[in-house]
């Protein structure tokens, strides 16, 4: 073998090689902190009080579990292959009975399957936050909350919108999987900007709207400057959430032809990231406990922390209320 060739072979084996380590670790991380949150709220509420949020997430981790097995498979089944990314030239040249022609063909499905699951999962997590919200505010007038419920209709009229994306962009649907002649961008799925665009700004839409519905009660209400601030990072977290979307579409519009393998990658970080943000709010009193544990002479708490970790919601509720309310 050429030696260029062999050396380039080698990158690319390495390459797939960390991505599938950072896969499957940024996975395991996931699942462990979605378990630290329902023992979490188990240890606070019990399993019988368990609420609509606590069982969103794990059927969300179901879908993490699907995209994550998928983004390994676009590297070990595919090789990295997929219906994009090829001149008209090759496109034309190569046979149908050629290995890379099902390996395309196989990584195109895996592009397509990639763009719903990760959808899903996205957006069950939002879900998931809106739910939490809705305890969060318990005490609060119809004012506050209504804020919420348009969370709820944005969330899903998003999710809608994404989704006809990925169904709607490339008509007849088997296009997706076209190798020749081009089926134009809207047809491979890799770097669709149909795609890209619809889910990149139903992303920003929804994730600032959810940021900005608690930001503003903590600081009107009567907790600590301390408190106000700790809360405020802790519920603002989903901002890194954006950075992930945004730079997965920079990827992709910027280059695409090679940027759609750092936009997987993205991907990939992004619903991490999602997932450990949308659970940071439970398990943060129950680490913020752990520590008081083991450095009690280098963290200060109230007399009334431990109290404070056993409401329902992880946080203290902004409206007063309990959070163990079935209304």
């Amino acid at each position: 073998m050429d030696p260029a060739a062999q050396a380039a072979a080698e990158a690319t084996e390495e390459a797939g090689r960390q991505s599938t380590i950072e896969t499957w670790t940024l996975y395991g991380i996931g699942v462990v902190v979605t378990i630290l949150r329902t023992y979490a709220r188990a240890n606070a509420v019990g399993f019988r009080d368990f609420r609509a949020d606590d069982y969103l997430v794990w059927v969300a981790i179901l879908f993490y579990t699907v995209q994550s097995t998928l983004a390994y498979s676009v590297g070990s089944v595919a090789h990295g292959l997929a219906n994009n990314g090829m001149p008209d030239e090759k496109r034309a040249a190569l046979s149908p009975n050629d290995p890379e022609f099902e390996l395309r063909i196989i990584g195109s499905k895996i592009q397509v399957a990639g763009w719903a699951t990760y959808s899903a999962l996205i957006w069950l997590l939002k879900l998931a936050m809106l739910v939490f919200y809705l305890r969060l505010t318990q005490g609060l007038g119809r004012r506050y909350r209504i804020r919420i419920w348009i969370g709820f209709g944005l969330v899903l009229a998003t999710f809608l919108g994404s989704v006809c994306a990925i169904f709607l962009a490339c008509i007849p649907f088997h296009k997706y999987w076209q190798i020749s002649p081009d089926p134009g961008n809207s047809c491979q799925a890799a770097v669709s900007l149909p795609i890209v665009w619809t889910s990149f700004a139903a992303n920003v839409s929804t994730d600032i709207y959810l940021i900005l519905i608690p930001i503003p009660l903590l600081w009107e209400s009567t907790l600590r400057l301390a408190k106000k601030i700790a809360s405020t990072i802790v519920l603002g977290a989903g901002i890194f959430v954006l950075v992930c979307a945004t730079l997965k579409s920079v990827f992709v519009l910027v280059d695409p032809v090679n940027g759609a393998e750092l936009a997987g990658k993205w991907g990939t970080r992004e619903t991490f990231v999602a997932v450990v943000t949308t659970n940071l709010p439970m398990i943060f009193p129950l680490v913020r406990t752990w520590m008081k544990s083991l450095w009690p002479s280098i963290l200060h708490y109230s007399k009334n922390s431990k109290k404070a970790y056993k409401t329902s919601t992880g946080l203290r509720t902004i409206g007063g209320g309990s959070g163990d309310s079935r209304r």
